[in-house]
């Protein structure tokens, strides 16, 4: 329990603050810094981009580094860069570091995966990975508290400042963790890992890792624009903007507690239940937002909330079931570039959309349409228990074999 919630409290800050606060308060940041639309764009862009590139160099060379060497390395990272955003008044100073924090924040999270991989029971695995995973989620609501309680009487950069020794204090805790682990001995012996070609290969051919990168792939076409589209639709809809607040608010609540509840599904029910179970949700819940968004904009969050943040954490501890702790790390760095592309693909997807209808309801629709597919591919899996497609000797871990 102890190293969940360490990690957890990694999760909030590299990602919570890392990859949110920025969005929380620009609105702020706008009144004393000369931020326009252009920098805003590029910024999104420019994050989402770079949180490919950690994943992908995680899962290409991650096998040959210290994960918790990098856990601390990224940690300590990105404690520096939350400070520095208190005093930063260049735009392309501050794109600059929002663009390390986002590649800090993938790479932190594959480091992660490895050592709770390695050192949790195959039977507790999901739990903890998801529980972690939702501290994502935790970050959401202190980025709340942070506007709420720090901001007015303090200002914005004592927020950034806030968050940087919070990100302090998680490193000097996860290095005590790390110590007790074991894990920055240098003369540990490395998990199986697989070589860059065999995993492409592993990718294209193995039937889990194959599914693992296609549900975050989906995952992402589906949640990316939700986020990105949510506000304008309600606006385009004339319905006040609080809902969207309320929503959002549900999504965080809602992820706070589906890590844990969801992990302890997949390790006591398995894997195919879990995954059915909130992919399941967040289709119904999308489905009922397309019939009538304003009454059920909250389900849709709810469903949003317990999808998304623990779904990292199943899909991780379920490819941990067929693969060594290192190769969980790399295929969990391919599913996060798999995301990514998916979310780019969705969001070109509604722009085109909107632009040809003039309205967002075929988008929504066709968000809902994913969602399905996401449920559909989760009770296939589930009906599905044992691969078509064994991993090789040189994937699979000694503690963690093939069912």
């Amino acid at each position: 329990m102890k190293m969940v919630v360490i990690f957890g409290m990694n999760q909030i800050v590299s990602h919570g603050f890392g990859m949110f606060l920025f969005a929380a308060l620009v609105p702020l940041m706008r009144e004393t810094i000369q931020l326009g639309h252009w920098h805003l764009a590029a910024i999104g862009a420019l994050t989402q981009l770079a949180y490919l590139a950690g994943a992908m160099l995680l899962g290409l060379c991650g096998h040959r580094l210290n994960t918790g060497r990098l856990s601390l390395a990224t940690g300590a990272l990105c404690s520096v860069l939350l400070f520095t955003m208190a005093h930063l008044e260049s735009p392309p100073l501050i794109m600059l570091t929002l663009t390390c924090l986002a590649a800090s924040a993938a790479i932190s999270w594959g480091a992660l995966v490895e050592i709770i991989s390695h050192n949790t029971r195959p039977e507790q695995r999901s739990t903890c990975l998801s529980t972690v995973s939702s501290g994502t989620a935790w970050g959401y609501g202190l980025n709340g508290l942070l506007l709420l309680l720090v901001v007015p009487s303090l200002g914005w950069q004592q927020a950034w400042q806030l968050a940087g020794a919070c990100g302090l204090l998680v490193v000097a805790l996860t290095w005590q963790l790390l110590r007790g682990l074991g894990q920055p001995a240098t003369n540990a012996q490395p998990e199986p890992a697989m070589p860059t070609q065999r995993l492409l290969l592993a990718l294209c051919r193995e039937r889990t890792a194959f599914l693992a990168c296609l549900i975050c792939f989906l995952a992402g076409f589906t949640t990316m624009p939700f986020s990105s589209w949510l506000a304008t639709y309600l606006d385009q809809l004339g319905l006040p903007a609080s809902l969207g607040g309320y929503t959002w608010t549900m999504v965080g609540v809602t992820g706070m507690v589906a890590g844990l509840l969801a992990g302890r599904l997949a390790d006591r029910r398995g894997h195919g239940v879990a995954l059915l179970v909130i992919f399941g949700g967040f289709a119904l819940g999308l489905l009922a937002f397309v019939y009538d968004p304003a009454r059920f904009a909250m389900v849709a969050g709810f469903g949003y909330g317990m999808m998304y943040f623990p779904m990292w954490g199943i899909v991780a501890g379920w490819v941990g079931r067929h693969y060594s702790a290192t190769a969980t790390m790399q295929i969990s760095g391919f599913c996060m570039v798999t995301f990514g592309l998916g979310g780019s693909l969705g969001n070109l997807l509604a722009g085109y959309l909107r632009a040809i209808t003039g309205s967002l309801d075929a988008v929504f629709m066709m968000l809902a349409g994913g969602a399905v597919l996401l449920m559909m591919l989760g009770g296939w899996i589930l009906g599905n228990h044992t691969s078509a497609l064994t991993p090789g000797p040189e994937a699979l871990g000694p503690e963690t074999p093939a069912p």
